[in-house]
């Protein structure tokens, strides 16, 4: 511990650099954890509020786009209701609409479908909650674009108006979109194209998007088997989300690259450093110290820096982290994600550091002060 301390202070340039590249590593991981979360809250904030387990959809959908392309006959909830572990089983339908409100605000909505005064449909924080139809309960995001209570939203190309009767709090979207709920028929009839006035052909009131289940321990398997569906839980249900995978995939490959670099840059600046202590290592093992002492040194010094450049690195990255969430960019800190990033990237670079040391602990003192010249 001594002679870590020593030399942290003897070379404070030397160390300050490595510590430097460390910190900044450690702000562009709280960066990147910020983005991964706030991509997923962008992208199904609005399923992770629900109260479901799990969905119920078409038999041999494409899990990755479930929601857009599944159609399960109504029918399919009176049967999901009596599936061992089955506490709710409630219809849900889901449909990407643009729409314009009137006074002159765009909006792209995620509408879901659900029956009024159900376990499913959620309670407003603002206004009232959705009870019939022609209305629609939306985000409390939307409020920040100019939309309040009374207005009313107009869907592009089949003109059925909605009135806004109420807000959610805070943030629900699906696929980068704001949610917006209403009642089942009135989803089924803007899902079946049906305009204002014109009589709905009796298919579109049978169908739904999916069968939405609450309980526990649900025999997903045997539900699919006898009534022929393809469930899955909600997280998973989460791939079935616009851009969801890719993007998750995407920032996770980028993470890992980026918890390699940091451990091989961390080991290549000690294996440096040690190096240039060859000489001194080499006398102190001459001296009686043993490669336990040495490596126990070495990692005391590389802990001591790690640990003090990573909660600087981490303590720029939230200070910065905190002013892109109050901006357009879908960015949300989180404690644990934080704290995982933090600690991977010190673990990482102690095991760097500990296979740069190992290296030079073992060479021969004799060898290392020129005795074999």
């Amino acid at each position: 511990m001594f002679l870590a301390w020593r030399e942290l202070t003897f070379a404070r340039g030397r160390f300050a650099l490595m510590g430097s590249v460390v910190a900044l590593i450690g702000v562009l991981m709280v960066l990147l954890s910020g983005l991964s979360v706030g991509l997923v809250n962008d992208g199904v904030s609005g399923l992770k509020r629900m109260p479901v387990e799990a969905f119920a959809f078409e038999e041999d959908v494409d899990h990755s786009a479930a929601f857009a392309r599944s159609a399960v006959d109504v029918t399919a909830v009176d049967e999901w209701a009596t599936v061992d572990g089955v506490k709710d089983a409630a219809p849900f339908g889901n449909v990407l609409v643009n729409t314009r409100t009137d006074s002159g605000v765009d909006l792209d909505l995620a509408l879901f479908g659900v029956q009024p005064g159900t376990w499913i449909a959620p309670s407003s924080a603002t206004g009232e909650d959705l009870a019939g139809p022609g209305e629609v309960v939306l985000a409390g995001d939307v409020r920040d674009m100019g939309v309040d209570v009374g207005d009313v939203v107009v869907i592009d190309q089949i003109g059925t108006e909605l009135t806004v009767v109420g807000f959610l709090d805070g943030q629900h979207t699906f696929g980068h979109v704001d949610i917006g709920y209403v009642d089942l028929p009135t989803w089924q009839e803007v899902h079946g194209g049906v305009r204002p006035g014109e009589e709905a052909p009796a298919w579109v009131y049978e169908q739904v998007t999916a069968v939405a289940l609450r309980g526990d321990g649900i025999d997903l398997a045997a539900g699919d088997a006898a009534i022929g569906t393809t469930s899955m839980t909600l997280d998973e249900s989460f791939g079935a989300s616009p851009g969801y995978t890719a993007e998750t995939a995407t920032l996770q490959l980028i993470q890992v690259f980026l918890y390699a670099i940091s451990a091989l840059v961390v080991g290549a600046f000690f294996l440096v450093v040690t190096i240039q202590r060859k000489h001194e290592l080499a006398v102190l093992r001459a001296m009686g110290a043993s490669s336990r002492f040495l490596l126990r040194d070495s990692l005391t010094q590389s802990a001591i820096l790690l640990v003090t450049s990573t909660a600087i690195g981490v303590g720029i990255g939230l200070l910065l982290g905190s002013g892109l969430s109050t901006t357009e960019m879908p960015f949300a800190l989180e404690a644990a994600p934080v704290a995982g990033a933090a600690v991977l990237l010190v673990v990482l670079g102690m095991i760097g550091a500990a296979v740069a040391v190992t290296r030079i602990t073992r060479v021969d003192p004799l060898t290392a002060l020129g005795g074999n010249r």
